[in-house]
């Protein structure tokens, strides 16, 4: 029997990218808890798998591991092509794929690991965290505004064919400046990932991973 996939992380978390991804793979996964801000032991047992001490990581059947969320969405795409989850290096469709792959991890998801703790970069000055808080999540909405101006969702981000990209944009949407404003400045990637949160693959995923509590949208 084939071992299941192995991912560490958290709910909510940067994780929740990839066990979304393994549910639309059906593909068998376990999901070790490994909070970056969490207990001892957590953080022991990521900092074991993880040199930066950040999730998500996923160990694949043969021990392999794999750290950066684009990279293992961008690897699981290509090693099971008949999903259909990413276009395929001769498609007209990779560019894109490819172009907003990277671009939500190093526009984007990069600003939380400032935001999470400010006193990482400015020390335990309030006024400066303060700012810190303020123009990083600035910069999220420009960037979710510039990506927001370059796509023609038809009814997904690269076309008829839900992609990975969709699922990347339906999750990290869900952070600061979250979803309230994420409706009202971005209709058309709105659209996109209200279609994902209503997946039916998906129906069972989102209360255990990353629930629509009250007051989720901000």
């Amino acid at each position: 029997m084939t071992a299941p996939f192995q991912v560490y992380g958290s709910p909510g978390y940067g994780s929740t990218i990839v066990e979304a991804a393994l549910e639309l793979l059906n593909l068998p996964y376990v999901s070790i808890d490994a909070n970056p801000e969490g207990s001892d032991e957590e953080r022991a047992r990521l900092a074991a798998v993880s040199p930066m001490k950040q999730v998500p990581v996923l160990v694949t059947p043969d021990g392999q591991v794999m750290t950066e969320s684009a990279a293992i969405l961008i690897w699981l795409g290509d090693r099971f092509p008949e999903a259909g989850l990413a276009p395929g290096p001769e498609a007209p469709e990779r560019a894109e794929y490819l172009r907003w792959m990277v671009f939500i991890p190093a526009a984007i998801y990069a600003m939380y690991w400032a935001r999470d703790v400010p006193s990482r970069l400015v020390g335990e000055d309030e006024a400066a965290q303060a700012r810190l808080l303020d123009r990083t999540a600035q910069r999220i909405k420009d960037c979710w505004s510039v990506m927001e101006s370059q796509v023609e969702p038809a009814p997904w981000i690269l076309g008829e064919r839900m992609s990975l990209v969709d699922i990347y944009v339906a999750v990290v949407s869900r952070w600061t400046p979250r979803r309230v404003w994420f409706e009202q400045a971005c209709p058309k990637l709105n659209a996109v990932v209200e279609r994902i949160d209503a997946l039916p693959q998906l129906v069972g995923f989102w209360p255990r991973r990353f629930p629509f509590t009250p007051g989720w949208k901000g």
